[in-house]
């Protein structure tokens, strides 16, 4: 008897000091700032697990994971001014009395997820690109105006802020950790229904489904490995939170597979571990750091593993080598199979992609290889897209105000240029009165050239104007392709 009272009160005892001391850790982790988020530490992922019980189902109530993430996603309503894309007359006002070119408001809507108590946001970057005003709306209805930090188009991430302190916010989980048939939420906004809570389970992994676009001159590649649900998620829902039974943040909502533009049972969110690396790099330097191995790689398949001969559907093949690259310098050879990058297995082009893009130049990993049917660890110093270790600072484009025009010209860059199929310009991005706003010109006008003059910098239309009188011709084009030509006195 005196036996069994003792393991009672021995089990009863330390269940005691487990809950006390989880009650402290919880408390700790909630109390620090939420900036500490924003920090950059690939190494540091914390490791969660799922029992089986969890995968039985017998675990489905969300409340708990409802109520940590409800009050940290918000609604995002973004405005666009859409130019008239009709050709342009510049005596049309004489005849129709009106601007036909007069901008258009356009208004879309998404979501977004707080990720720190002083304001910093993270959504997707189709939700805030384009927009010339981004209006932030919490939970508890407060509103603000949402400033952007910065955006990568390759992951389809952004990180926007609002001016307030001690907001409620979602701490980071672990992606790596989560697996197929766990349950999961998606919080968001679809169809403006605010603050909507849907449940599904994790369906799959490292999906790539085409959606990102790229550039691969300017070394913009985009990566996709996307998680896989099928909880509900609609238009609106973009930039909400993938959050597990716990209500830790394991991906931003992304996409969905659909015919008709609604939802039709996948959804996609790009994995947090991505996230949050993308999130730092913004916060610390206004552009993502990207690292590279420096391989070209294959997926194997079943018909690729019959052509080089190779015994294992696993991995993924190293075709070719970049010189000079990381993986050159590392020892890595053409015909190995990358199994593993640090502890992370990957099967797919789209999972090596996902395990890389978590580090920065300048990082040292360790990839297992499977060389002549020997693994082989091999330790590699990432590089970046210019084959160094160095940071790449976020280039600002020149930009010179002319008081007298009432305008800011700023520099256009490759992308953009190539964008409007146009071989030079130079960018309006702001405009307060004066000459140009009184010729009808309006922002975001890309002028290619002043009195037959080609302008490729701002320095141009500074030269150019500089000492003019009488008559000038603009010529140029309107974001939409719509081109255009003023004229007016000076």
């Amino acid at each position: 008897m005196k036996k069994v009272i003792s393991s009672v009160f021995l089990a009863s005892l330390g269940g005691v000091i487990a809950l006390t001391a989880n009650r402290f850790l919880i408390t700790d982790v909630h109390s620090n700032s939420g900036y500490s988020q924003l920090n950059y530490s690939p190494k540091e992922t914390p490791v969660t697990f799922t029992n089986f019980a969890n995968l039985a189902g017998s675990n489905t109530d969300f409340t708990l994971a409802a109520e940590k993430s409800l009050n940290a996603v918000v609604h995002i309503k973004t405005t666009m001014e859409q130019i008239n894309n009709v050709a342009y007359n510049p005596f049309e006002q004489w005849f129709y009395g009106q601007n036909r070119h007069a901008p258009q408001i356009q208004q879309a809507s998404g979501s977004g997820v707080i990720i720190s108590e002083d304001g910093y946001i993270v959504t997707n970057n189709h939700v805030i690109n384009g927009a010339s005003k981004i209006e932030v709306i919490l939970n508890d209805k407060r509103t603000y105006l949402g400033e952007v930090i910065g955006a990568d188009p390759t992951t389809d991430i952004a990180l926007i802020r609002v001016k307030e302190k001690n907001l409620p916010f979602i701490i980071y989980g672990n992606s790596d950790a989560v697996k197929v048939g766990e349950w999961a939420l998606a919080v968001g906004n679809p169809f403006n229904l605010n603050s909507t809570v849907t449940a599904g389970i994790i369906s799959a992994k490292g999906r790539n489904i085409n959606v990102i676009e790229g550039n691969l001159q300017q070394g913009q590649v985009p990566i996709e490995s996307f998680i896989q649900t099928d909880a509900a998620v609609n238009p609106g829902n973009s930039g909400g939170a993938l959050v597990n039974n716990s209500g830790e943040l394991i991906g931003i909502n992304t996409a969905i597979a659909s015919n008709n533009g609604s939802y039709q049972g996948y959804s996609f969110a790009v994995p947090v571990n991505i996230v949050k690396k993308v999130v730092a790099d913004l916060a610390e330097f206004g552009t993502v750091q990207r690292a590279y191995i420096g391989v070209s790689i294959n997926d194997i398949d079943a018909n690729f593993a019959k052509q080089k001969n190779i015994k294992y559907l696993k991995g993924v093949y190293i075709n070719g080598i970049t010189l000079g690259g990381s993986a050159e310098q590392a020892g890595l050879k053409q015909g190995d199979i990358i199994l593993q990058v640090e502890n992370n297995k990957v099967k797919s082009v789209s999972e090596l992609q996902e395990q890389v893009s978590k580090y920065r130049p300048g990082d040292k990993i360790e990839v297992s290889v499977l060389r002549e049917e020997q693994e082989v660890i091999v330790p590699v110093i990432l590089k970046n897209i210019e084959n160094s270790v160095s940071i790449i600072k976020k280039i600002e484009p020149e930009k010179i105000v002319l008081t007298g025009l009432g305008a800011v010209f700023e520099e256009m860059n490759v992308n953009n240029l190539s964008k409007l199929k146009i071989q030079n310009g130079v960018k309006i991005s702001k405009l307060n009165g004066g000459k140009l706003a009184s010729a009808g010109i309006k922002e975001g006008f890309v002028i290619t050239s002043i009195d037959k003059k080609k302008v490729n910098n701002p320095k141009d239309v500074q030269t150019i104007l500089e000492n003019k009188s009488g008559g000038v011709l603009i010529e140029g084009i309107y974001p939409n392709g719509m081109r255009a030509y003023y004229g007016f006195g000076l």
